[in-house]
Parts: C-alpha cells; structure tokens; sequence
C-alpha cells in the first residue's frame, strides 16, 4: 500500500501520461496534413508508447490499493512549424516528463516507499532512452538542413519506427 501523497503524484502523473499521448497524437496530425508521413508514423508510436506508460501507471496505482482518478485532459497545440521545430517541442516535452519522473523518484526515496522506488526505475530508464531516440532525430534534421531532399529521406527513415511493447 501506497501513502495517500504518493497515490495522489501517482495519478497526477498518469494524466499527465494521458496529456502527452494526446499531444503525440496532435503532433501526428500536424505531420500528415504537412505530407511527413514518416514524422507522422513516428509520432502516432509514441501516443501508443505513452498509453503503454498510462497503463502500467493505472496497474501500479491498483496493485497498491489506491484509486486511479482520471482528470480532463486539456487541449494541445496543433501547430508545431518545420519539422526541426516539431521535434525540437517532443523533445522539451519528453524533458518536462523527464523532471516529472525524477520528482516522483525523489518522493518514493523520502518516504523510503521501495516498491514505487523499484517501479519508478523502468520509467527512469524509458525517458533516457526517449530523450535520446528524439535527440537522435533533432541531430539529423539540423544536419540535413532545410534541403527538401534530404527531410524526404530522413521523413521515410522515420516511417521505419514502429511500437515494441515493453515485456510484462
């Protein structure tokens, strides 16, 4: 059983859990009506990515005997300029997750709660790997420049990403 302060930054989290697969999911939009339907592609798995992370929240919360209390998810942006700039925002957004997790680390050690310490560490590990996957992409689009060429090719490479579940 969990402490009623960290069921309560639990489910904080899990909505906004929920926020961002709806941001990835506007940002998916854009993409397609701007024809980068690689981009597109990229981000639609990363809304997925982030429902597997709102699942594996709302089990947690469950197996500790609290409640799952879902808010209203608030409205994201639909406009996110070149594409540079479009993964530029999922990357200070991942960032601000990134903060949001090392928040709830730095609770689950004050309140010496080891088993949201041991749960929290595959988060840990998921946002290193999510901050690098978008700065990996940030990287190459600055490389390729504003060549309309070189954003086709990089735009196909992107359509490769498709989802991998995490193991149970």
């Amino acid at each position: 059983m969990i402490s009623p302060e960290a069921s309560n930054a639990l489910n904080d989290h899990l909505n906004a859990e929920l926020f961002s697969s709806y941001l990835y999911l506007s940002m998916s939009a854009y993409a397609a009506h701007k024809g980068w339907k690689g981009a597109a592609s990229w981000l639609y798995v990363q809304a997925q990515e982030e429902m597997i992370h709102v699942q594996k929240m709302y089990a947690y919360i469950e197996d500790q005997d609290a409640r799952v209390i879902l808010e209203g998810i608030e409205k994201p942006p639909s406009d996110f300029g070149t594409m540079v700039e479009l993964f530029d925002a999922v990357l200070a957004h991942e960032r601000l997750v990134t903060g949001r997790i090392r928040d709830l680390m730095t609770h689950a050690l004050e309140e010496n709660d080891h088993a949201t310490e041991t749960f929290l560490q595959w988060f840990v590990t998921e946002q290193t790997e999510e901050e690098k996957s978008c700065k990996d992409v940030i990287d190459r689009l600055k490389l390729a420049g504003d060549t309309g060429l070189a954003i086709f090719m990089i735009d196909n490479e992107l359509a490769a990403r498709v989802l991998a579940p995490p193991a149970v």
